[in-house]
């Protein structure tokens, strides 16, 4: 079960520059990588569904309400990313947005869920809408 404390002791991404990125990000408090030509990122740590360790990764968010809002698009890719089949076996995550950290509880937006997030977050990183032509699958939210 990740919580925040995880993120200092977490596993990179295997993605060298999304390593490096969240390496800076989190040695800066947060300061260096969180926005972005009007783009936010978080370090999200979930526990991996085989080793049972901690993951994190560098992940571009929006908001809704109070909640983060994440896309599982692995750049158009017809395999989910790692870190969402995480999710699925575990829901309890670590994140860190900015200098804020904190434990939470990941779930998928339900259908009319994602009818609305779905065009808010590609307007947040409109590729995302190339990605999602790239691809059969349904782009999770």
């Amino acid at each position: 079960m990740a919580v925040a404390d995880d993120l200092d002791r977490a596993t990179d991404s295997q993605w060298d520059w999304v390593a490096e990125q969240t390496r800076t990000y989190l040695a800066s408090g947060g300061a260096e990588g969180h926005e972005a030509n009007g783009v936010r990122m978080l370090v999200l740590v979930t526990t991996g569904r085989a080793s049972g360790q901690p993951r994190r990764t560098c992940l571009i968010y929006g908001t809704s309400g109070d909640d983060f809002v994440l896309v599982a698009s692995k750049g158009g890719s017809d395999e989910h990313p790692d870190w969402f089949h995480n999710l699925q076996a575990e829901p309890s995550v670590g994140v860190q947005a900015g200098s804020r950290r904190f434990t939470a509880r990941a779930r998928l937006a339900s259908p009319s869920e994602r009818e609305a997030l779905w065009p808010q977050m590609v307007r947040v990183f409109p590729l995302y809408e190339e990605y999602a032509v790239k691809t059969e699958r349904q782009i999770t939210v």
